[in-house]
């Protein structure tokens, strides 16, 4: 018998109904038992395929380690992953949907503050006057981090955000955020305002493979049917 391909499907939200909709195009049945809370599945008439639901970001580290072969998830967690779990992935297609924006978003108060230039002025007035740090709260601290250092921003802490990170500077957990968003409008909900070039990552979803799967000729098949959309 050919060897199992693990296909791992973000186990919730938008990405994961989009990408479902990537299977029924391309007339794959999805099984499941117990139905959409299920975390395995299979595809009818397919028995060397299992269907692994995962957070998205857990799908990235699987993709790494090779207990998956084959994985949808977005291109910003591929990015926020650690370097050697990058070198391990490859990204065979990028779909036109789940776009959205890594960007640096600020108060709106602070209304000399336009570009993250002038964050390094603001960051070093909090290290001078009030002997702190600027806070960053943010789910994707490594792109946080890579991106301010190469604007010349070195005076900052990053607070690791757990839920809706937009309310951070809301709340006093934070100053500014790094905030993925599609159109915005959270942010600015929020009393937030998008830095002029604080873009770090556009993203979108992806099928991306793990560099260490055996490239049978099921698995190219598949690739081939879900490369079509």
């Amino acid at each position: 018998m050919e060897n199992i391909i693990n296909i791992g499907i973000p186990s919730k939200g938008r990405l994961r109904k989009d990408i479902l909709k990537v299977f029924k195009k391309n007339k794959l049945n999805l099984i499941s038992e117990r139905g959409e809370r299920d975390l395995l599945g299979s595809i009818k008439h397919l028995s060397n395929v299992k269907i692994l639901y995962l957070h998205a970001r857990e799908i990235v580290e699987r993709l790494g380690d090779g207990s998956l072969d084959l994985g949808f998830s977005g291109f910003d967690l591929l990015k926020e992953s650690e370097i050697n779990i990058q070198n391990k992935i490859n990204v065979v297609k990028k779909y036109g949907f789940g776009k959205a924006i890594l960007v640096v978003a600020i108060p709106d108060p602070w209304i000399d503050v336009q570009t993250v230039a002038d964050l390094e002025e603001i960051a070093f007035e909090f290290k001078d006057k009030k002997k702190k740090r600027l806070r960053v709260a943010t789910k994707y601290p490594n792109l946080t981090r890579k991106f301010l250092f190469s604007k010349g921003v070195t005076q900052f802490k990053l607070v690791s955000s757990l839920g809706a990170t937009e309310a951070y500077p809301f709340t006093g957990s934070s100053e500014i955020v790094t905030d993925i968003t599609s159109t915005g409008e959270t942010l600015r909900a929020n009393n937030l305002r998008i830095l002029k070039d604080g873009e770090i990552l556009r993203s979108e979803a992806c099928m991306m493979i793990s560099k260490s799967t055996s490239k049978s000729n099921a698995l190219k098949k598949l690739l081939k049917l879900f490369s079509k959309n």
